[in-house]
């Protein structure tokens, strides 16, 4: 039987040392004290007398003895009668520090003591001493003792994970929605975790590890969770971050430490979020082949290589820069499988609207189908944003149901910011009615432009206007679309220039400007979409941080970086020339869309159209030829 001798022992005997100790070595700081406590009583008297009467009783020999503190400044001294009796015991203080009040008393032959000054710098290293014990056992407890909450050695090289124990992660499959591609990869994941004897009955390895690719807010992480929920295993979950610490070999303990825990809690999902903090590209001349990160990374590939085929341990990484990744990271045998998780499609962001608004009162009349066509581009954390963001607003109106009308409100407050003051002026006003008019215009008269969805006048952020259009979710995009896109970006600064002229356009389109510059250079230098050769020539640079070599030329020749310039404001310029020349066909419809802005503020996509369509007298399908730029 192992017997283990309570830790309240080695205390006691730690303080019994330290008392020892002291009494042997300060005894005499006691003394020394209660002396000066002594001297301190003594040195003030009941009674204080003048300098003057202190000479005179020394003259008339009523003074036998004398006591001086405070460096001869305080005079303690008892008179006495002629019979020879004690009278009382006087003070006075000597108003000037010289040696003539020694000559006096060694004149009338006056035995004097002088006393050293009453100082408490002996109690204090008394109070030291004593605390050293207690001071000690105190850093003991918290820094050094095994298992303390701040145990100093053993929490700076473990790895600080969240393990679930009970494999309740409270996250299945049913809560991961709009990535059923995924999902349908991870099953396999389940059974090999549920029933792993399959898989090695007819020879058949399971997967080391995975590492999930997506933008943020995707829902990687809530996908590990949900593996583990559906296969009811141990969630174990760290950070990359958390390796990486200014102590050299402090990441790679932690590493061991992490995949010992993961051992121990067999089978089990080990889940490392952000791997991209310390699995960059190794080599890259920064910090030296001493390097925390690489020591990090090594101790990572060597323990998944030290995992048996039949351990029950999955590693699942995480990542949003797959890119910058190193390739012995991702080689077989160590994270076997890459799955990419994509922004949520339509149908995807039905279903987590769904997920999302189980604990929410959402009103019945109110369509997600239209909230998820209004949210193109958005992650499942975006949605569930929205979701809780028109929850609030509900709250501060003291509603008992959320509305369209505040999830719309949301959704623009996140996107655009926040709702601002509306223009009094009515000049401007109206200029920015005739930019946002002449966005929406220019759309809605193009075949392959987006539709419209909202105009307003409303200033959110620093937009004095906005125009919202409901973007088309084609993996490919025309050139026709991308033409009219252009365009269309380019109808506000074209209504400005058709209704007020040049000396009057405003610098409300620099952003549009930027816009366009973009989309024009990526059609000239990604997409081939010019009358130059039909080749990339605006590769991605690589840096030196990313372990890759540096670019030692540019990607095309000098002469075809000026045709690319070129090109790019040709495209730009014809755009705008065909912009205006929409505008200029339909000024009396751009006027009248102006003036109502004017009045109403805000013109919903619907309407828009619908107005567009009476005065032309075309409906929707018919709209105008795609304007396909001039080579």
């Amino acid at each position: 039987m192992k017997f283990e001798v309570p830790r309240i022992f080695y205390i006691l005997l730690i303080g019994l040392i330290f008392i020892s100790g002291f009494v042997y070595f300060k005894w005499d700081v006691f003394l020394d004290l209660a002396n000066n406590l002594i001297n301190f009583k003594d040195s003030h008297p009941s009674q204080m007398i003048s300098f003057d009467k202190f000479l005179e009783y020394l003259e008339n020999g009523e003074v036998k003895k004398v006591d001086l503190y405070e460096n001869a400044e305080i005079v303690v001294f008892d008179t006495v009668n002629a019979i020879g009796d004690k009278l009382q015991h006087t003070g006075v203080k000597i108003p000037i520090r010289n040696s003539s009040l020694i000559l006096k008393l060694r004149e009338y032959q006056i035995d004097f003591t002088a006393h050293p000054p009453v100082v408490f710098d002996s109690a204090w290293s008394i109070v030291s001493v004593l605390l050293i014990p207690v001071l000690f056992i105190v850093i003991y407890q918290l820094f050094f003792s095994e298992g303390s909450n701040y145990d100093f050695f053993g929490n700076l090289r473990k790895a600080r994970a969240k393990i679930q124990l009970d494999a309740d992660t409270g996250v299945s499959f049913d809560d991961v929605a709009g990535i059923d591609e995924a999902k349908q990869e991870f099953e396999e994941f389940v059974s090999f975790l549920k029933m792993p004897q399959l898989f090695t009955a007819v020879g058949a390895n399971p997967p080391k590890g995975v590492i999930i690719v997506g933008p943020p807010g995707t829902g990687k992480t809530l996908l590990a969770k949900a593996i583990a929920g559906e296969a009811g295993v141990p969630f174990i979950s760290i950070s990359g971050s958390e390796f990486v610490e200014m102590f050299v070999g402090i990441g790679a303990s932690r590493v061991r430490d992490l995949f010992e825990t993961a051992e121990r809690n067999s089978p089990c999902i080990l889940f490392i979020d952000e791997i991209d903090a310390i699995g960059r590209q190794r080599g890259t001349g920064v910090g030296g082949t001493n390097d925390e990160r690489e020591q990090t990374l090594n101790q990572i590939l060597t323990e998944m290589d030290g995992f048996k085929p039949t351990s029950g341990i999955i590693v699942i990484a995480a990542t949003n820069r797959a890119d910058v990744l190193d390739s012995a990271l991702l080689r077989p045998g160590r994270f076997d499988r890459q799955i990419t998780v994509y922004l949520p499609n339509i149908y995807g962001r039905i279903e987590i609207l769904k997920v999302h608004s189980r604990n929410k009162n959402i009103d019945s009349k109110t369509s997600l189908k239209f909230i998820a066509q209004r949210t193109a581009g958005f992650s499942g954390a975006d949605l569930a944003n929205i979701l809780n963001e028109a929850a609030i607003l509900t709250a501060r109106a003291n509603l008992e149901t959320i509305t369209i009308k505040q999830i719309y409100t949301a959704i623009e407050r996140i996107v655009a910011g926040l709702e601002g003051v509306l223009l009094n002026d009515s000049r401007n006003k109206r200029l920015v009615a005739y930019h946002e008019v002449g966005h929406a215009l220019a759309g809605t008269l193009l075949k392959n432009h987006d539709d419209v969805q909202k105009v307003t006048l409303i200033p959110r952020g620093r937009a004095q206007g906005l125009t919202w259009f409901t973007p088309d979710e084609q993996p490919l995009m025309t050139r026709g679309q991308l033409s009219s896109r252009l365009i269309g970006t380019l109808g506000g600064r074209a209504a400005e220039k058709v209704i007020f002229g040049e000396m009057e356009i405003t610098s409300g389109a620099s952003n549009d400007f930027f816009n366009v510059n973009s989309l024009a250079r990526q059609m000239v230098t990604r997409f081939g979409m010019s009358s130059l050769t039909p080749m990339a020539m605006d590769l991605p640079q690589p840096t030196i941080f990313f372990g890759r070599r540096l670019q030692t030329r540019p990607d095309c020749f000098l002469d075809i970086a000026d045709q690319i310039d070129m090109q790019i404001i040709e495209i730009v310029e014809d755009g705008f020339e065909k912009a205006c020349t929409i505008l200029e066909r339909n000024r009396l419809l751009l006027d009248q869309l102006a003036t109502l802005l004017t009045q109403v503020e805000t013109i919903d996509g619907k309407e828009f159209e619908q107005f567009v369509g009476n005065y032309t007298g075309l409906p929707k399908q018919t709209k105008l030829q795609p304007l396909v730029l001039a080579d």
